[in-house]
C-alpha cells in the first residue's frame, strides 16, 4: 500500500530500511522500500505468518499460493505478491494508482528478473478495470486511515478479479472491525502488532444469492 514515494529518510532505524524476500526462489533478494510518513508497508514478521498460514492452513489442500494468479491490490512496493511469485505463483499482477510507486514497483520486479510473469496496472483497487485473468489469491492492503477494505473487495469481484473459492488476504488496522461483503466468508483473523490481518473465501454463487435476494 503506498500513496508517495520518497528515498528512506536516513532518521529511520537501520531495521526498518531493509525490506527482503522471505523464501523462495529470490530468499534473501532485497527490494526497494516505500518509506515516508504515509507509507506503512507490511512489517516482515507479519508477511512471513501471513505466507506460513497460506502455507499450512486447514482451508487449503495445499498451500495457497503454488501455482497461484495472484493480485497484489495497492501494491506499493510489491512485497506481497513477489513474495507469492518467489514461493512459486504462476503470475502476479500488481494493482497501484501512484506513478511513483508503480516506478519503485517496476525496479523491483526487474530486480528479480519477474517481468515475464507479472503484469503493473495503473488502476485504483476502488474502481478497478475488468479482469483479463482472474486470481485465486488477492492481497488488499489499504491505507490504515482508509476504510477502503470492504468497498475494495466488493468492487474487486465485481470485475471479475477473483476466481470461484479464492482466498483473499486483507491486511487492516487492529483497531477495524470487517465484515465481509456479499460473497465472501472469513476463514481467519490474526492480529500483529498494530495490523490485523483477515482470511476470506469468495464464491460467486454466495455472492449472487445475497445479491438477489436484496433486487
Amino acid at each position: 500500500m503506498t500513496h508517495a514515494f520518497s528515498p528512506p529518510s536516513s532518521k529511520l532505524p537501520a531495521a526498518e530500511l531493509v525490506l527482503r524476500i522471505i523464501a523462495g526462489k529470490h530468499r534473501g533478494r532485497k527490494l526497494t522500500p516505500l518509506l515516508d510518513g504515509n507509507i506503512r508497508p507490511t512489517a516482515g514478521r507479519a508477511r512471513e505468518a501471513v505466507f506460513n498460514i497460506l502455507a499450512h492452513a486447514a482451508f487449503a489442500l495445499r498451500p495457497v499460493y503454488e501455482d497461484a494468479i495472484v493480485l497484489d491490490a495497492f501494491a506499493g512496493s510489491g512485497a506481497l505478491g513477489l513474495e507469492a511469485l518467489s514461493r512459486g505463483a504462476r503470475f502476479v499482477s500488481f494493482m497501484e494508482r501512484d506513478r511513483a510507486a508503480r516506478a519503485v514497483l517496476t525496479v523491483n520486479i526487474a530486480a528479480l528478473g519477474a517481468e515475464r510473469q507479472t503484469a503493473i496496472l495503473s488502476a485504483d483497487a476502488l474502481r478497478p478495470p475488468r479482469a483479463a485473468a482472474p486470481a485465486s489469491l488477492v492481497f488488499v492492503d489499504p491505507p490504515y486511515a482508509e476504510d477502503w477494505v470492504v468497498p475494495a473487495l466488493a468492487a474487486l469481484a465485481a470485475a471479475g478479479w477473483l476466481q470461484p473459492e479464492a482466498v483473499a488476504v486483507a491486511e487492516l488496522s487492529a483497531k477495524r472491525d470487517l465484515a465481509p461483503p456479499a460473497g465472501f466468508t472469513q476463514l481467519d483473523e490474526r492480529r500483529y502488532g498494530a495490523a490485523k490481518i483477515v482470511f476470506l473465501r469468495y464464491s460467486a454463487a454466495t455472492a449472487a444469492v445475497s445479491i438477489t435476494g436484496r433486487s
